[in-house]
């Protein structure tokens, strides 16, 4: 989503001893588990018709949990360390799903002299050979949204229409699986299994699409709307029952009445507040945010889903240091205004902008300063004072870094080249933390 801002993660670098994240291994046993389960049942017919099954039933599988993933099951999320990263264990499912149909299509098991053929069964398998072709389509379109070399890009619109679909053409595979012709005999624990998946990615689909928003989006009031340079800061009321969240989480926002239906994501700029009102800093980087400020209004109505993210600095140590490229700075904003007098941590932030008109919520971080003395920040504009670079993150953090945390989100660029710095000078930081830039 190139216009959406960014969104929360918790995600160590690279390199930085993690507990191990179990939602991989977890979406990945089961693809395994079918694709076993396949080559075994079926081998007695050959060693093409048992490949040509097991890459058909992991398909089916991994397709399924990419529908799964998509209703953003809340306890599910915890396993993935963040939405973001089980988003991306959603798209390599996808593109997964379809190297193993393209493999299933062309080692496609022939058992027409073993099975009696019925005329469900000729139906089943027209609808998995329509499915096939149009499943392809869709999920080359998400996998190759911004096109390499030319710089084109596919309409956020278009693709998130296209994505719409996929349950639909689904449920045609899962009708191929449950009436295809097969040969009488076979242990029944793979039909159970791709049964078992294929009905549960149905069933989230129609979550996803029927349910699932009118269960989860809550009514809010834009109270007040202003512009700073290209972001555009928001603040909202609810309507009814408040939203409750931890500072550094994330949220859906969608405007149908200003129309801007589709959905993006947005840090929540605030920490929480006894109303209940909250409020998001957008910078224009697309379509979508571009119109935000013309098509907002202070009374429009606005659907809020959420909230989202494990992007949490009560998780870090007793020193930290918070760096934020441009608008990056909105959880650092939600995290400042929350720190009380009681907050023990020492926390420097360093807020890197390109022009002085690019610094936003200067005033919530300098009360935070007179709230907490422990609490310090800077604002670095490159136009005037240059890049930022390792030696002056050095030089200006009242603590040693390489003693502290460091809290990161903006371009990767910014953080992979201040981390290459800090390890050149021998001051990497203990843990390093990241949002996610970049919903993919």
């Amino acid at each position: 989503m190139t216009d959406a801002v960014h969104r929360a993660s918790d995600v160590p670098a690279p390199g930085f001893p993690t507990l191990p994240m179990m939602g991989p291994l977890l979406v990945a046993l089961p693809c395994l588990l079918a694709a076993l389960l396949g080559f075994n049942s079926y081998s007695p017919y050959g060693a093409d018709a048992a490949l040509g099954i097991a890459v058909g039933a992991a398909a089916v599988v991994a397709m399924a949990q990419t529908l799964i993933l998509a209703a953003r099951p809340p306890l599910v999320e915890p396993l993935f360390g963040g939405l973001d990263r089980m988003y991306r264990v959603h798209k390599w499912l996808g593109i997964s799903a379809m190297v193993l149909m393209i493999l299933h299509q062309q080692i496609e098991p022939d058992f027409e002299r073993t099975v009696r053929e019925t005329g469900l069964g000729e139906l089943g398998e027209e609808a998995g050979e329509f499915a096939f072709n149009a499943l392809l389509a869709l999920i080359a379109v998400s996998w190759f949204r911004r096109l390499p070399f030319i710089g084109l890009e596919i309409p956020y619109q278009i693709w998130r229409f296209s994505h719409r679909f996929m349950g639909a053409l689904f449920a045609m595979v899962v009708f191929h699986q449950f009436f295809v012709d097969m040969p009488t005999g076979v242990d029944p624990s793979l039909s159970m299994l791709l049964n078992t998946f294929g009905i549960a990615g149905v069933i989230a689909w129609i979550y996803t699409e029927l349910i699932a928003p009118r269960l989860r989006r809550r009514a809010f009031t834009i109270t007040e709307i202003s512009q700073t340079g290209d972001t555009t800061t928001v603040t909202l009321r609810p309507e009814g029952r408040a939203m409750r969240w931890r500072p550094g989480q994330f949220a859906f926002v969608r405007a149908p009445e200003a129309g801007l239906s589709e959905p993006h994501p947005f840090t929540i700029a605030s920490a929480p507040r006894p109303d209940g009102t909250l409020a998001f800093s957008v910078r224009a980087l697309g379509g979508w945010t571009r119109d935000l400020p013309r098509a907002l209004r202070a009374g429009t109505r606005v659907q809020i889903e959420g909230p989202y993210g494990r992007f949490d600095f009560r998780k870090g140590g007793a020193r930290q240091i918070w760096l934020a490229g441009g608008i990056g700075i909105t959880p650092f904003l939600a995290w400042a205004e929350s720190l009380t007098e009681a907050e023990r941590r020492d926390i420097h932030l360093v807020h890197c902008v390109r022009t002085q008109e690019d610094a936003i919520g200067v005033e919530t971080l300098r009360a935070a300063v007179a709230r907490n003395p422990r609490f310090s920040f800077e604002v670095v504009v490159t136009t005037r004072d240059g890049r930022l670079t390792a030696e002056r993150l050095i030089g200006a953090a009242p603590f040693a870094v390489k003693d502290a945390d460091l809290w990161f989100c903006g371009p990767t660029g910014l953080k992979d080249g201040i981390l290459k710095g800090l390890k050149a000078q021998g001051q990497m930081p203990r843990r390093v933390r990241f949002e996610q830039f970049e919903f993919v």
